[in-house]
């Protein structure tokens, strides 16, 4: 986990450029109906702004509420640190889960044209992403992250 402000940052930025990449090919593939090398075209033409949409979200308020939240009712500072993980990182799914499912549905019907149906097809986005958003974070995203941040920035290379 980071140990200080710096750390979690460059944190942030990985984790959710894991996140919203995969999220964002997942969701293609669902409008598109198939998996190809088109999907990965069309996911990552909208990557960008999604990318910053979400950053911003997690910086701002869902990293936050996450781990208020996390620390008043689910664990203390002295839990174990996977219990301490697990607590947060599946607040944050969620959050950003909600947050990103309103935001494709926006998306679609910018693309679209049909606003008549916005609040159909958030809620309808939001089961579909949290059954592949949360097994995402926690058995893959979050453990290669961790990993792959403490390997480029070793405990203590980062100062605060």
């Amino acid at each position: 986990m980071p140990q200080n402000k710096r750390e979690s940052i460059i944190f942030t930025v990985m984790m959710c450029f894991f996140m919203v990449l995969i999220m964002s090919i997942y969701n293609v593939t669902l409008h598109m109906g198939e998996f190809s090398i088109n999907t990965i075209k069309q996911a990552w033409i909208g990557f960008p702004i999604a990318y910053i949409f979400a950053l911003c979200c997690d910086m701002l308020f869902v990293s936050r509420n996450a781990k208020n939240f996390a620390f008043k009712y689910i664990v203390n500072f002295e839990s174990k640190p996977l219990h301490k993980i697990l607590a947060i990182s599946g607040l944050m799914v969620v959050q950003m889960v909600i947050i990103m499912s309103f935001y494709g549905a926006l998306e679609a019907c910018v693309s679209t044209g049909s606003w008549s149906n916005i609040i159909m097809i958030w809620l309808t986005n939001i089961p579909k992403n949290f059954i592949m958003a949360l097994p995402l974070q926690l058995i893959i995203a979050g453990p290669l992250v961790r990993i792959t941040f403490r390997k480029l920035f070793p405990v203590g290379s980062i100062i605060g």
